[in-house]
């Protein structure tokens, strides 16, 4: 089955049309620029961009920055607060012409590196940690995922984890992998005490030089890079849409 699938981001829209029974992109993926404000109806149009390009007439699964349920958004922590209470299936097909099966957008990458991935085959208690312009979650349980699971948003030490120990914070505050690397470790000493993973998978961009700074990872837990890497979001968004269809 061929599938688009569109990863909404902080910074970037991402698509490309997929093959869901093997997770391979079909087409180079296309990038465009989140528009700023990023409200409903501009991202929208950005996604309709992306239809365009692929010439894509048909289901489509879309990953989002926040809380989805139902195809409502909930919360939006990354984007426009302009979003929350936003049917985002409508708003899309309106926009697009396209049926659009929305999900977070975490868990978009953590439904591909279950299936297709680095947690391919694994069982138990699964945690998927994407590093980008926040930090999302996907908690798996035996390949299945619990969706809408924001751990991104704990606080430590009175602060808001992804506003700390994000990816584009370590850019941002120009800190050395050392240094994000005991922040991110932090994090990731608390999320485990909540969640006793067997195994945690790091993606998003900010996983990309996963060995510059693993070696200040110290919690006694497996600790390894997502395969799919920034593909993900836009795999796992297709393999939604075509379960769901």
């Amino acid at each position: 089955m061929q599938i688009l699938g569109i990863d909404i981001g902080g910074t970037g829209v991402k698509g490309a049309p997929v093959e869901t029974t093997q997770g391979v992109l079909l087409a180079e993926r296309l990038r465009l620029p989140t528009p700023k404000p990023s409200t409903p109806r501009a991202v929208a149009d950005v996604v309709a961009e992306i239809t365009r390009h692929f010439g894509w007439k048909a289901r489509a699964g879309c990953g989002f920055p926040g809380v989805v349920r139902n195809g409502v958004v909930l919360t939006a922590a990354n984007v426009s607060k302009k979003w929350i209470g936003v049917a985002a299936d409508t708003l899309l097909k309106e926009t697009t012409g396209c049926d659009f099966v929305p999900m977070n957008d975490a868990d978009a990458a953590g439904v591909a590196e279950m299936r297709f991935g680095a947690g391919r085959g694994k069982k138990g208690v699964v945690l998927v940690l994407t590093l980008g312009t926040g930090i999302g979650s996907a908690l798996c349980l035996d390949g299945k995922l619990v969706p809408n699971v924001e751990l991104g948003r704990l606080e430590i030490d009175g602060r808001i984890a992804e506003k700390w120990a994000s990816a584009i914070v370590r850019d941002d505050e120009e800190l050395s992998w050392k240094q994000w690397g005991a922040r991110l470790n932090t994090y990731l000493e608390r999320v485990h005490s909540y969640f006793w993973p067997e195994l945690i998978i790091l993606g998003g961009g900010g996983s990309k030089k996963f060995e510059k700074f693993a070696p200040y990872l110290t919690l006694d837990c497996p600790i390894v890079p997502a395969t799919l890497r920034n593909q993900a979001g836009i795999i796992g968004a297709a393999l939604h849409a075509a379960d769901a269809s």
